[in-house]
């Protein structure tokens, strides 16, 4: 059994450490292993790879949150020269961290330089912590993080943008590059059911963490999405193509009836080898771009 129409990504190994989901080696594993995974996947037909973005974190968040997050910046855009095809999330920057404009010119550099791949990803954030530490107010983050949004689907393509809304405000003022993509793909990240209402009604899918699919299929049964909208869920278990395929195969299908329209795939591996194996062994079973 297939599902043919669910795309398959990566949720990267290596730009992040948690501790109850990261394999050893990764902790030391050089730029050239990362770009290796995304050599493969791009070669593969996998639709997307993730990198998300904290500054600093409390060390007391270790076992909850990992301590290890790549930049999103640097490393897509290294990443992009080094494939062709696979498109590049940002899995999430967190919105009250930057002013738009400046996602708009670092994100639309990226979009340019990728020619054209950048799906980006972005939440409201939810570490007081790091909020503080950076001094972006935190109390009021849903609706500045929703006049955010109104302000990059309003600047990200456009070379001289204009947006007056609640929190942000701008005009007259070049931002050279942006986008290449007419419409950038914006999608929610989040664990809460307002996360999916504000991808619903401000952006164009939802990709959400530590929510079951018996959940999101709960939730998505309340609205009635776009056309195109994507849903992005992992699968509640690690793969395992290689030992496993018809679990494997059973897993993909359920997480796709649960309403994912994407599948960002995990495996439990030993090395980067291992890592690579898996991601042939899927691709096997599973077209990763979603078509029969």
């Amino acid at each position: 059994m297939s599902t043919p129409t669910v795309k398959l990504s990566l949720s990267t190994p290596v730009v992040i450490t948690m501790p109850q989901a990261s394999a050893a080696w990764e902790q030391d594993a050089s730029i050239g292993e990362l770009a290796a995974i995304a050599e493969t996947a791009d070669r593969l037909g996998y639709h997307h790879l993730t990198c998300s973005e904290h500054i600093a974190l409390p060390a007391v968040e270790h076992q909850r949150r990992g301590m290890r997050y790549w930049d999103p910046l640097a490393t897509l855009g290294y990443l992009a020269a080094r494939t062709q095809r696979i498109r590049l999330a940002t899995n999430v920057l967190v919105l009250a961290y930057h002013h738009p404009l400046e996602i708009a010119k670092r994100y639309g550099t990226l979009d340019k330089v990728s020619n054209g791949r950048l799906i980006l990803g972005v939440g409201v954030g939810s570490l007081k912590e790091e909020f503080d530490l950076l001094g972006a107010p935190y109390d009021d983050r849903g609706p500045r993080g929703d006049d955010a949004l109104r302000a990059l689907r309003a600047s990200l393509s456009v070379p001289e943008p204009a947006y007056h809304g609640e929190f942000y405000s701008f005009d007259g003022m070049v931002v050279d590059p942006c986008a290449v993509q007419d419409h950038v793909p914006i999608w929610i990240g989040g664990r809460t059911l307002r996360s999916l209402r504000r991808a619903v009604t401000l952006a164009d899918g939802w990709a959400p963490f530590n929510v079951t699919p018996q959940q999101a299929r709960e939730w998505l049964g309340r609205f009635e999405l776009p056309p195109g909208f994507e849903v992005v869920l992992p699968p509640p278990a690690p793969l395992d193509p290689i030992d496993d395929p018809d679990r494997t195969r059973e897993i993909l299908a359920d997480t796709a009836a649960h309403g994912a329209t994407t599948i960002t795939t995990w495996f439990t591996h030993r090395s980067l080898q291992h890592y690579l194996e898996n991601l042939h062994a899927l691709a096997e079973l599973h077209p990763p771009g979603g078509s029969a």
